[in-house]
């Protein structure tokens, strides 16, 4: 019954957003308002991704895991009964808030819910940057001291990126995006954020935004020093070059190049997702034929077994697989 599923995007208004969706991949963003993030594939309570192709169409994810779950997931079992990840784009026209998610070992106590990701920078301008993990030498005492004096970025590790450069966040990992940022996001499902520092800023209401410092500093991973950008590089295979960027217990994630005109192969191992950063792909399984192009993602349920994908053009994209 089921088959490659694409969704309806779901627009979230954040004060530190833009248009470059619009730009960049011709989203169909709601007028005069700054977007900062796009939910591409979502299991959320009450942003639950609506199916936009195919039989299924207007039916959300949460409908999917309700009634089709093994067919969805093959033989992953996520924590809960939700869809195990949770896939963004986001454009940063300015700096998010210094935070932190907690890990899973403390996060219930808290309130919230654990949140390891990976950031793929799609687009970035010149001066763009990300903060992630703590300068070498930092302790715990001169992290709170800068808190109340509003210095605590400089306890943060400041690294410039362009595109194609990748970072991997655990759960614990303090980090920020910098401006002139557009992310691909790939994440365990969570909407837990922990604030430290918003940059002395009001939120959309005009307000200045809720910080969450006790449950920040529980949650911080103190020896996490100056971690790395992702440092593979793609292999040189003619036909389909691959560069592996994370193999994490809750994903595995690989980003692909791909010839134009090469057709190939990819075979059930759970629910994968593709998410197209250049380029157009073809996308088949029996009468379902998708063509992707740049932003957007497809999802295939573990019970495909075997999908054939056709580059249109030169491509790029992300290959994830849930676990």
């Amino acid at each position: 019954m089921l088959y490659p599923l694409t969704f309806q995007p779901i627009f979230k208004e954040r004060v530190w957003g833009g248009r470059n969706l619009e730009r960049l991949y011709q989203k169909a963003l709601p007028a005069g308002v700054p977007i900062g993030e796009s939910w591409e594939i979502s299991d959320r309570p009450g942003d639950a991704s609506v199916v936009a192709n195919g039989p299924l169409a207007g039916k959300d994810l949460r409908w999917l895991m309700e009634h089709h779950s093994v067919e969805l997931l093959g033989a992953a079992k996520p924590a809960t009964t939700r869809f195990p990840l949770l896939v963004k784009i986001l454009d940063a026209q300015d700096k998010l808030s210094l935070q932190v998610h907690p890990p899973a070992q403390i996060a219930a106590s808290l309130g919230g819910e654990p949140k390891t990701e990976m950031w793929y920078i799609a687009d970035a301008t010149p001066e763009a940057d990300l903060f992630a993990g703590l300068k070498r030498g930092t302790t715990r005492e001169e992290f709170e001291r800068k808190i109340k004096d509003g210095t605590v970025a400089d306890c943060f590790q400041r690294l410039p990126v362009q595109q194609g450069d990748v970072m991997f966040l655990p759960s614990g990992r303090v980090h920020a995006i910098g401006a002139g940022n557009v992310i691909f996001e790939i994440q365990q499902n969570s909407d837990t954020t922990y604030r430290v520092f918003d940059w002395n800023r009001v939120g959309l209401d005009g307000k200045p935004r809720e910080m969450h410092v006790p449950q920040s500093l529980a949650s911080i991973d103190f020896n996490d020093f100056e971690p790395r950008l992702i440092q593979s590089i793609y292999s040189r295979n003619p036909v389909l070059k691959v560069r592996y960027l994370v193999d994490d217990p809750l994903f595995r994630i690989d980003a692909c190049q791909v010839k134009r005109g090469q057709r190939f192969h990819i075979r059930s191992e759970g629910a994968q997702v593709l998410g197209l950063i250049r380029g157009r792909l073809e996308v088949a399984h029996g009468e379902t034929k998708l063509m992707l192009s740049a932003g957007q993602f497809a999802l295939l349920p573990a019970c495909l077994e075997r999908v054939t994908l056709t580059a249109e053009t030169q491509v790029e994209f992300l290959h994830v697989q849930s676990r």
